[in-house]
């Protein structure tokens, strides 16, 4: 597949401030009309990735193209087919939601009579219009960001930029973004997600790019990346710690492997192949014993437990891509 195949394009993408590499030959692509989960540590580059996909800083070497324009020759076409939303709502507090729609799009020079329309389009696809003439200062925490997100939206960008857009929110506003974002790929556009919340991550995004060090570590499905840490575990909680060595016999014989016995939780757990079948002779031996379980269950890996395999236990000074970045734009203001 050639590079006019995807949404988001990049191969050896390079950034340096002073001896730090923010970028260091990083690589990814984005199908068109998916979401693309972007996940790392802190530091770990996301943000000058973020910043130079969408033309906000220059890149040192490597190429990108994004909506099918080159993000270094072709930075106008680039900024005119994407739209990007920052981890706090830009929104004007003071104004309604419509005035704040309107106003982004006279700044988009649509002139009063098409941002008019446009905003009311916004209202309604993303479920404002009850509170279009409110002040945006009495809104949720989720309703802002959903018209933060509606303000991004303007001139219906083929390819949306969203870095870390439920920071801050609570469950029910962050499930409010959610429902938004699958509204907008629904309709052709591709979203690139980065985020600290791995749920969300594995809640929205068909493949998952995560990045440590300014290098790409690792690009699949949420599954796929799973399935690298191992297959399902097994679980069992006893009642009485007393029950642990019979309920580790019945575990061993279907385990894949060792088992694991955690006395202080009196939990046994091991990885087991046919899930069902493991699941069914365990829980009818138990049955037959006479040993009551207050839990038994199969757990499959979580990205979490991807996140912590793939990107280690490292110091933070060790992967400071994006801490480079903020060092050097003080230093570059105060000069």
């Amino acid at each position: 597949m050639s590079s006019s195949d995807y949404a988001v394009f990049a191969r050896g993408l390079e950034k340096r401030y002073g001896d730090k590499r923010a970028l260091d030959g990083f690589d990814l692509t984005v199908e068109h009309g998916t979401v693309h989960g972007l996940l790392g540590p802190n530091g770990a580059g996301k943000t000058t990735a973020v910043r130079a996909l969408a033309t906000l800083i220059r890149l040192d070497g490597g190429r990108a193209e994004v909506g099918g324009a080159d993000v270094a020759r072709e930075a106008r076409q680039v900024r005119s087919r994407i739209g990007l939303t920052g981890q706090y709502a830009a929104v004007d507090e003071i104004l309604t939601g419509r005035q704040n729609l309107e106003m982004f799009g006279r700044l988009f020079h649509l002139g009063g009579t098409l941002a008019a329309r446009r905003a009311q389009e916004l209202l309604e696809q993303f479920d404002l219009e009850a509170a279009a003439d409110k002040g945006a200062g009495g809104y949720s925490g989720g309703m802002r960001r959903r018209l933060d997100l509606a303000a991004s939206m303007i001139l219906a960008p083929s390819v949306l930029f969203l870095d870390e857009p439920t920071t801050g929110l609570d469950p029910r506003g962050r499930s409010e973004v959610w429902d938004s974002v699958r509204n907008l790929v629904t309709g052709g556009t591709t979203v690139l997600l980065t985020t600290q919340y791995l749920e969300e991550a594995d809640r929205l995004a068909s493949r998952i790019t995560v990045i440590d060090q300014g290098r790409a570590i690792a690009d699949d499905t949420p599954d796929g990346l799973k399935a690298t840490v191992g297959g399902s575990h097994l679980e069992v909680v006893v009642a009485e710690a007393a029950d642990l060595p019979a309920v580790e016999k019945a575990v061993a014989r279907v385990a894949r492997g060792a088992t694991e016995t955690v006395i202080a939780e009196r939990r046994v757990q091991a990885a087991v192949t046919d899930r069902v079948a493991a699941l069914t002779d365990v829980a009818r031996t138990l049955q037959d014993e006479g040993i009551a379980v207050e839990d038994i269950g199969l757990r499959r890996p979580s990205l979490d437990d991807v996140f912590l395999q793939l990107t280690g236990d490292r110091p933070a000074q060790d992967r400071d891509a994006d801490g480079a970045y903020a060092t050097y734009e003080k230093t570059e203001a105060a000069a």
